[in-house]
C-alpha cells in the first residue's frame, strides 16, 4: 500500500473525478471553510476545470452550504446532506461552543438565547444576504449591545440550531440567510443511517485513514465511529502501515498516480486537516511549517504528495519557499491555473 498516492487519488487532488464544486463537496462530506477566500480553491481545485464562477453560483443558489459545524468549526456541505448532519453533530458542536464558553467565562441565559436568536433570524428574513455588521445594527435598534466574542456565540448556536446559514458570496465578508428560505426540507433519518453515511463518506474521500483520524475528523466519540464501521460491515477492509491500521474501502481508486505532480494546498484544506496524524505526508520536522499548536494552519506547497514548502496565494507571485527539494520553475502551470481559477 502507498498511502500518500492513494490519499492524492480519493481525494481527488489529482485525476480528479468531478466536473462541478457540487459533486466535490457532496463527495467530500464536508470540507472545512476556516478561511473565507481560501475555502473556494479547496473546493475548485478538486474539479476538472477550476472555476470561481462555478464555484460562487452553487453557493449562492444554496447547493453548497457553509456553517458551524464539526468540531465547532466552519464547514462546507451539500445541501441535500445538510439536515442529516445537523442531526447528527449538532450536539457534539454544541458542547463545544458551550466549552469555549465556559473558558471564556461568558454565561448566555437560555432567555438570552432565544431572544438574540429571534432578532437575527428576523434581520436575516428581511434580507436576502445578511452581515455581522446588519446583525449589529439590528441588535444596537433595540438598545442591545454585545461584545464581539458573545454576538458571534449567538450567531454559532443560531447555525447550529439550524435557523441561519450562508447567504451570499461576498469578496471579503460572511453573510448569513435564513435556513428555511436557502435549503428544502427533509426527512429525518434514524442515527444508524446517518452515522452509516457520513462514515462511508470520510473513507471513501480520505482513505487510507485509520479510526482515530475519522474521530478527530467527525468530532463523534469512539463509539459512535466504531458503530459507523461495523454498519459498512465487509466494504471496509484493514491494511497495516508502519505499525498503524488503515482502513479502505473495497472501491478504493489505485490508479492515476502521476510522478513530479506539484499541488498548490490553501490553509485549512482537507489533505491535512482529514488526520490526527499527517506524519505520512508532513515530515514531523516541518510540521510548524504548515501548522501550529494553536491549531493556525498554513498554505503549503505538495510534490509527490509530500509537503514541501509554503506558497503566498495573496500575492501577484506564487512566492514559494522551500524546506524539501522544489524548483520554482516547477510551479507556474499550477501558479496559473490558481490564478486563473480565483480571477473568473
Amino acid at each position: 500500500m502507498n498511502p500518500v498516492s492513494l490519499r492524492l487519488l480519493n481525494q481527488q487532488l489529482i485525476c480528479s473525478q468531478f466536473k462541478t464544486p457540487v459533486e466535490v463537496v457532496r463527495y467530500m462530506c464536508a470540507m472545512q471553510a476556516q478561511e473565507y477566500r481560501m475555502m473556494r480553491w479547496a473546493v475548485e481545485m478538486r474539479t476538472c476545470r477550476p472555476s470561481n464562477k462555478a464555484f460562487k453560483k452553487a453557493f449562492d443558489s444554496g447547493q453548497i452550504i457553509r456553517f458551524h459545524l464539526m468540531r465547532g468549526t466552519w464547514q462546507l456541505v451539500a445541501a441535500e446532506d445538510y439536515w442529516w448532519m445537523l442531526q447528527l453533530c449538532a450536539d457534539k458542536a454544541i458542547g463545544v461552543t458551550q466549552g469555549w464558553m465556559r473558558s471564556n467565562k461568558t454565561t448566555i441565559s437560555h432567555e438570552e438565547l432565544m431572544n438574540i436568536r429571534e432578532i437575527i433570524a428576523l434581520t436575516v428574513a428581511g434580507k436576502r444576504s445578511a452581515t455581522k455588521e446588519d446583525i449589529v445594527h439590528a441588535l444596537a435598534a433595540k438598545d442591545i449591545h454585545l461584545e464581539e466574542h458573545r454576538l458571534s456565540y449567538h450567531i454559532r448556536m443560531a447555525e447550529m440550531a439550524g435557523t441561519i446559514c450562508s447567504g451570499d458570496l461576498l469578496p471579503m465578508k460572511t453573510t448569513y440567510a435564513l435556513t428555511s428560505d436557502k435549503i428544502k426540507p427533509a426527512e429525518p433519518i434514524d442515527r444508524e443511517e446517518a452515522l452509516m453515511r457520513l462514515t462511508r463518506k470520510y473513507f471513501q474521500s480520505r482513505q487510507p485513514a485509520t479510526l482515530e483520524d475519522f474521530v478527530w475528523w467527525s468530532g463523534l466519540n469512539v463509539n459512535d465511529c466504531r458503530k459507523g464501521i461495523e454498519l459498512l460491515g465487509d466494504y471496509l477492509h484493514l491494511e497495516k502501515y508502519q505499525g498503524l491500521t488503515f482502513y479502505l474501502t473495497e472501491d478504493c481508486r489505485t490508479r492515476g498516480f502521476r510522478k513530479g505532480k506539484y499541488i498548490l494546498l490553501p490553509p485549512y484544506d482537507e489533505y491535512l486537516i482529514s488526520y490526527k496524524s499527517r506524519d505520512i505526508v508532513l515530515p514531523p520536522a516541518y510540521r510548524h511549517k504548515a501548522h501550529n499548536n494553536r491549531g493556525i494552519f498554513q498554505p503549503v506547497i505538495v510534490h509527490d504528495g509530500v509537503i514541501c514548502g509554503n506558497w503566498s496565494p495573496y500575492k501577484q507571485e506564487c512566492q514559494p519557499e522551500f524546506f524539501l527539494d522544489g524548483h520554482d520553475d516547477d510551479l507556474e502551470k499550477e501558479w496559473g491555473i490558481y490564478k486563473r481559477a480565483t480571477l473568473g
